[in-house]
């Protein structure tokens, strides 16, 4: 690099589901980052696809004011000259391997997980297949291909009463911060639900209820990854949906760490480690659980290849637990995604 600072580009918005969790979470990041070592080019994409460079404030972005300070340009001009790439897009089309594959097309080194990992764990029914598949606890569900409902609809219903029973929960597959799902009882809600889903996904999965605590973990690196300690969500009014997870208004807390016995707390961190490098992840994930206590299992739920970034998030609080300051973190997320982008140099 030629500069006295390497060019980042903060990657934000999109035509997901999550366009606006994306811009708080570019918010936060922009507050934080060190801008003594970084120059920061912001890059927003609008809802419906259009690229574009932008001098908006953090306040504005998240405020969702940022177009009028932006110059649209094609994506290869706003990646030009970049050292480096730091996508805060949540969900389809920013979390699931695609824009990935665009850095690695431009040879753009990257933030997080690589094209493997952000498909596998974008696409919850393909890593509850890889979990089973590595012995790693993960509750029981049913596929269902959203295409072939108008045929299938009785069978389907029928699969996930006999196998799961209610309550249950239906899902997009390929959709984040509690985005299209739903908590069901009976049969009509349930194909209501699944209808539901399908406007956002036409893969969509149902999981079986488990009644039992929701416990949380960051972890960083590559091929060797470091656990944060475990932290838990506690709500009322209902599930985690989305206004709990970015509002401050929230009927929930965050305990970190979470009340836990520290036998259960290692067996959660070593489970998540295990779970990060069963999809191949990288850089750096939220991984979450759900705990049976009575039964004494941790479930993995679910790998969050770009989690949360927001002043309310899981993630970037786990670390600051453990005296890691969000601009440090940052640092360490830059670091490792040097570090991959070497890796798949050397290996060409």
């Amino acid at each position: 690099m030629d500069r006295e600072k390497d060019r980042i580009g903060i990657i934000f918005g999109g035509i997901s589901s999550e366009y606006g969790v994306s811009l708080l979470s570019a918010e936060t990041l922009l507050k934080a980052i060190d801008r003594s070592r970084h120059e920061i080019r912001c890059i927003g994409i609008t809802k419906n696809g259009i690229w574009n460079i932008t001098t908006a404030s953090p306040e504005d972005i998240a405020a969702d004011k940022w177009l009028g300070a932006s110059r649209q340009v094609t994506p290869v001009e706003a990646l030009a000259d970049l050292d480096f790439a730091f996508p805060v897009m949540h969900g389809r089309y920013g979390e699931d391997g695609e824009i990935q594959g665009l850095f690695e097309l431009l040879q753009i080194p990257y933030a997080g997980s690589g094209v493997h990992g952000s498909s596998l764990a974008m696409d919850k029914c393909s890593a509850k297949r890889v979990f089973r598949a590595c012995g790693i606890p993960t509750s029981n569900f049913v596929y269902i291909d959203g295409d072939r409902l108008a045929q299938y609809m009785n069978r389907y219903c029928e699969e996930c009463e006999a196998e799961l029973g209610y309550p249950m929960f239906v899902k997009p597959a390929n959709s984040g911060s509690s985005i299209g799902i739903s908590r069901i009882t009976n049969r009509m809600e349930l194909e209501e639900a699944i209808l539901t889903a399908q406007k956002y996904d036409h893969r969509i999965i149902v999981e079986e209820s488990i009644n039992g605590r929701e416990l949380e973990v960051g972890v960083i690196g590559n091929s060797f990854a470091e656990c944060s300690c475990v932290g838990e969500i506690t709500h009322t009014g209902g599930f985690y949906d989305y206004e709990s997870k970015y509002t401050s208004e929230s009927p929930i807390e965050i305990v970190i760490p979470a009340p836990i016995d520290d036998e259960l707390s290692l067996t959660i961190q070593k489970t998540a480690v295990r779970a990060y490098h069963a999809l191949d992840c990288a850089g750096f994930a939220r991984v979450d659980f759900l705990v049976d206590m009575e039964a004494g299992v941790a479930y993995v739920n679910e790998i969050n290849t770009i989690p949360g970034m927001t002043q309310y998030s899981m993630f970037p609080m786990l670390w600051q637990h453990q005296n890691v300051s969000f601009t440090d973190m940052i640092e360490t997320l830059i670091h490792f995604g040097y570090q991959a982008h070497q890796r798949f140099q050397e290996v060409r």
